[in-house]
């Protein structure tokens, strides 16, 4: 693709609401992934399912972000 080319679809993009610029961008990110692959995203799925099911159960301990923060810094010598 071409200098011109790109200009001219910059040129247009411009155009667009800040809304469609970002469902463009998401599709061009999503067009750089290569195929999608079912099983990562049920892997995912069943993680969440996991997680959230600890929770619900209490087998989970919840910290707030300052204690997290707080947490990663001491791991990090900081």
């Amino acid at each position: 693709m071409n200098t011109e080319t790109l200009d001219h679809l910059r040129s247009q993009i411009s155009t667009l609401s800040e809304s469609e610029r970002a469902a463009l961008a998401r599709e061009l990110i999503m067009s750089l992934d290569g195929p999608r692959d079912d099983s990562v995203e049920q892997a995912w799925n069943d993680e969440i399912v996991r997680r959230v099911s600890k929770v619900k159960s209490g087998k989970a301990t919840l910290i707030d972000r300052e204690e997290f923060r707080s947490q990663m810094r001491a791991r990090l010598g900081q």
